[in-house]
C-alpha cells in the first residue's frame, strides 16, 4: 500500500487561481504542488536547477517543515514513520 497519496490534484474540477482570496490560494497552492511533485516533471526540473536553486528550496520546504509542525506530526506526516 503506497504511503503517499495526491488524490486532490486528481479529483478536484473547481476553480483554481491565486490572489482571489485564502480559500482560493490554498487550494490552487495545493493543486499546484500536487502537480510540482510528479516524478517525471521533478526527473525534468531537478536536472535543470543549479547548486543554489536546490540549496534555496530545500530550505524553503525545511523551514516550513520546522515551522509548522511538531516533532511528531513531522515523523507521522512527512517521513510517514509507523
Amino acid at each position: 500500500m503506497a504511503k503517499h497519496s495526491h488524490h486532490f490534484v486528481e479529483t478536484f474540477d473547481g476553480f483554481s487561481g491565486y490572489g482571489l482570496d485564502r480559500t482560493t490560494d490554498e487550494i490552487t497552492l495545493q493543486l499546484y504542488l500536487q502537480k510540482f511533485s510528479d516524478d517525471r516533471l521533478m526527473e525534468t526540473i531537478l536536472k535543470r536547477m543549479t547548486d543554489d536553486e536546490l540549496t534555496e528550496l530545500f530550505d524553503i520546504i525545511s523551514k516550513l517543515l520546522k515551522k509548522y509542525l511538531s516533532e511528531p506530526e513531522y515523523h507521522q506526516l512527512f517521513l510517514k514513520d509507523e
